[in-house]
């Protein structure tokens, strides 16, 4: 022992040896002193233990040191087939960290005692069993090893038998019994020995076991059957645990001898799954349900034994009787899943067999289809249908068929059977694409940017996949001889038109295009639409006053006679613009006048006219700034100035260029007022001069064509008017025009015309002229004796306005 763990030393391992089954807290080993370890020092440097397997069995005192047991040690638990049983720990300090192997040796006490695994051993042996016969006897157990183990067995006293031990190579012990004298059944048929198992541990322990020996009577007779054959019928699906027939043997021995077992014997697996025997009565009965269509006959081999083993054999037949229990099988030996459209009639779908397993009428089947359906059954062979095309397929009306094909027999009663194959027609591009509209109409606002969706044409094509993908596209056109390609462009596939430039409603209002629908079928089908664009006006142009003409270092001037009456038709403003609608409705309003409440101004018809009476006090030059507004979102507006002169007297047209506006003048105001009182002076003689002529020119020319006139009008020549402004339908301010030819005097206040022949030989052409070049014709007529002016102009009129 002492060498022993001097080698554990020396390879760096303490070992103990504790018994099994130690209590709680017993006592292994002093650690701290095996290991050179400070008591003292267990705690702070935590020392502990660890263990290598699931469960730890032994654990550390911090106090003493000392290794104890932790939970009980089951030493045929832990090692039942090892005979050096170890359980290995390490003892884990740290501060500095350092780890030490122990090993704990656990000793087997004797705590198990020897079983036997039943409580009785019985064994049958025939009378004629010879001396000397040897009989293995079932071994005891016990889990201790060693000298604990069984060590030896001893045999009751008795006549018959004696005990033999033997030793198995693993060194375990069995007993064997030996028959010492031949047995007479007829003298003892019974015999009882004890068996003791008895180990080695001390104190020792034993078991025992009680053996009941039976004596066999000699087996002389076999048992015999009544016939040799049987013979039967049995229906075909008969229910389980169905008589079949019975078989009867007899065996004239006595006791073990006489009594029989019956059983099958080399039968096929299928007739000994089909039945079963009732060993004690012969019933031979349905096990599992007889298929004629399998086997029309069974062969049974039955063998009857007896307690002795003898036996003998005798065979059943039975013969199995067909009744109609199989439907027909329907089995497609080919079909085609898909078969196009504009196959004609006759076209081959599927082959089909039909068969019954059952015989006779049974056996015979007729196979039909559902009507209504373009697709027929053609029989060719007894057993062998062809499912044919019968009419016209159409892909658009019906993609797939579900062929229900049903199969009856002329048994009683009839079974039948269905199957049911889905046949999908597919597409051939029959089928044109058509638009959802016979024609589109789109309205697209003038001047949008680049890129501005216009309308989508959609088409649709009834045929099917590839057939039915739409590509869209122009036939060629153009537009104004520019390629309708420059202005707009389609999408191939979603049929979205969008601009290409911006549009001008004033170059052209409405277009049309052809767009073409074609799908992507073998051969391409096609299908055309009309998209007209109506373009939608915006205010993108503002007014031009065509009269009175603004030049640039001129200034156009109109003559008022102070006896001019309240509502005097001094001048009309003429503008025109180029939108249309509501956006071309000028209306005229006065921004700033030289006197307010002197003039007031047309809303809508641009005529300038007198509020009152001109005054004396009025002054000579007036001015006057007259806005022209549209009726667009946002508005667009023109200003035009007009110079208006009060007076009798046609030299005030010299000072004409010297209309300026009111300024301040910081020079010597008595200068001033001196020179306004020479020049009013000289002005009302003028006056007088002036009056007195009129007067006397009124008599004189009371007769004349035109009346006499104290203003100035404006005569338009035919040229003067942009081309549009004339055109039926067209754009502008000025829709459908009528002609006519008118003169009025220039102080009428009626309004009155006089119609006579035209004064201009042109009239308004439809080209298109530049508005720049219009020019406005001013005649004047004086003499020293009369004044007056012919007026002579071309009018263009609404129904709710006249341009003078």
């Amino acid at each position: 022992i002492i060498l022993y763990y001097l080698l554990g030393a020396v390879f760096g391992e303490v070992r103990y040896s504790i018994p099994e089954e130690m209590q709680y807290g017993s006592f292994v080993g002093n650690v701290a002193l095996d290991l050179h370890l400070d008591v003292k020092e267990l705690a702070a440097r935590r020392a502990r233990v660890v263990a290598e397997g699931k469960r730890q069995y032994c654990d550390l005192s911090l106090e003493t040191g000392f290794l104890f047991v932790s939970e009980r040690i089951d030493r045929e638990e832990l090692c039942r087939h090892v005979v050096i049983c170890t359980i290995k720990f390490k003892i884990l300090v740290e501060n500095p960290l350092k780890m030490y192997s122990l090993a704990v040796d656990i000793q087997d006490i004797n705590d198990n005692t020897p079983a036997f695994a039943a409580n009785e051993i019985i064994l049958e042996i025939q009378e004629s069993a010879l001396p000397g016969k040897r009989f293995t006897l079932d071994s005891a157990q016990d889990p201790d090893a060693g000298t604990s183990s069984i060590q030896s067995y001893t045999l009751s006293t008795n006549e018959y038998f004696i005990l033999d031990v033997n030793t198995r190579a693993g060194g375990s012990k069995y007993p064997e019994l030996i028959l010492k004298k031949a047995l007479d059944r007829e003298t003892q048929f019974e015999h009882y020995l004890i068996l003791n198992a008895i180990d080695g541990g001390n104190p020792r322990k034993s078991s025992s076991v009680n053996i009941h020996v039976i004596v066999l009577d000699i087996n002389d007779n076999a048992p015999v059957f009544t016939q040799p054959v049987y013979e039967v019928t049995l229906i075909e699906n008969s229910p389980i645990g169905t008589l079949v027939v019975t078989v009867n043997a007899t065996d004239i021995d006595d006791g073990v001898n006489g009594e029989i077992t019956y059983t099958f014997k080399h039968n096929s697996d299928e007739s000994s799954n089909l039945f079963e025997i009732n060993s004690k009565t012969g019933e031979i009965k349905v096990a599992r349900k007889a298929d004629f269509e399998k086997a029309e006959m069974h062969e049974i081999d039955v063998q009857v034994r007896d307690g002795g083993g003898e036996s003998t054999k005798c065979k059943v037949i039975v013969e199995i009787l067909d009744v109609n229990d199989n439907a027909p099988v329907i089995s497609l030996k080919s079909v085609s899943s898909s078969v196009p459209e504009d196959s004609l009639p006759g076209t081959v779908i599927a082959v089909i067999n039909i068969y019954d397993d059952d015989s006779g009428e049974s056996g015979k089947v007729r196979c039909f289809i559902q009507d209504n359906l373009p697709f027929k059954l053609n029989s060719e062979d007894e057993n062998y249908y062809m499912l044919v095309t019968n009419g016209v397929l159409d892909h658009e009306t019906s993609s797939a068929f579900n062929i229900t094909i049903t199969a009856t027999d002329k048994g009683s009663p009839s079974l039948s059977s269905i199957k049911m194959i889905t046949i999908s027609v597919s597409d051939v591009n029959d089928n044109p694409p058509v638009f959802t509209q016979p024609f589109y109409a789109a309205y697209l606002v003038e001047n949008q940017p680049q890129g501005t969706p216009i309308i989508t044409v959609k088409a649709k094509d009834k045929d099917a996949d590839h057939n039915a993908k739409v590509v869209y596209s122009f036939l060629e056109d153009n537009i104004q001889g520019i390629p309708l390609s420059s202005y707009v462009s389609i999408n191939s596939e979603s049929g979205d038109i969008f601009s290409l430039r911006p549009f001008d409603y004033e170059q052209f209002g409405f277009f049309q295009i052809l767009v073409k629908a074609q799908d992507s079928g073998n051969p391409p089908l096609y299908s055309n639409t009309t998209v007209k664009v109506f373009i939608v006006d915006q205010n993108d142009n503002a007014p031009k006053v065509l009269y009175p003409k603004q030049n640039e270092g001129s200034v156009l001037a109109e003559m008022i006679p102070r006896s001019a009456h309240t509502g005097y038709l001094v001048t009309k403003v003429v503008a025109v613009d180029a939108d249309s609608g509501h956006n071309a409705w000028l209306s005229y309003h006065q921004l700033k006048t030289t006197e307010t409440e002197l003039f007031i101004v047309g809303l809508h018809n641009g005529e300038i006219r007198t509020s009152r009476k001109i005054f004396e006090k009025d002054d000579v030059k007036q001015r006057l700034v007259i806005v022209v507004k549209d009726n667009g979102r946002p508005s667009h507006s023109i200003t035009v100035t007009l110079n208006v002169v009060l007076g009798d007297n046609f030299p005030l047209l010299s000072e004409l260029s010297d209309f300026s506006e009111d300024t301040n003048s910081n020079t010597n105001l008595t200068l001033y007022l001196v020179i306004s009182l020479a020049c009013v002076s000289s002005l009302f003689f003028v006056l007088i001069i002036a009056v007195a002529s009129i007067r006397f020119c009124k008599g004189r020319h009371r007769g004349l064509f035109y009346n006499e006139s104290n203003a100035n009008l404006p005569v338009f020549p035919d040229s003067f008017f942009p081309p549009n402004y004339a055109d039926v339908g067209g754009p502008g301010a000025l829709q459908p025009a009528y002609r006519y030819d008118v003169c009025l005097t220039t102080d009428s206040t009626k309004s009155e015309f006089k119609y006579v022949r035209a004064c201009t030989g042109n009239t308004l052409n439809n080209q298109r002229m530049d508005p720049g070049n219009y020019e406005t014709i001013l005649h004047k007529v004086s003499s020293e004796n009369d004044v007056y002016k012919q007026v002579c102009m071309i009018n263009t009129y609404t129904p709710h306005e006249i341009f003078y």
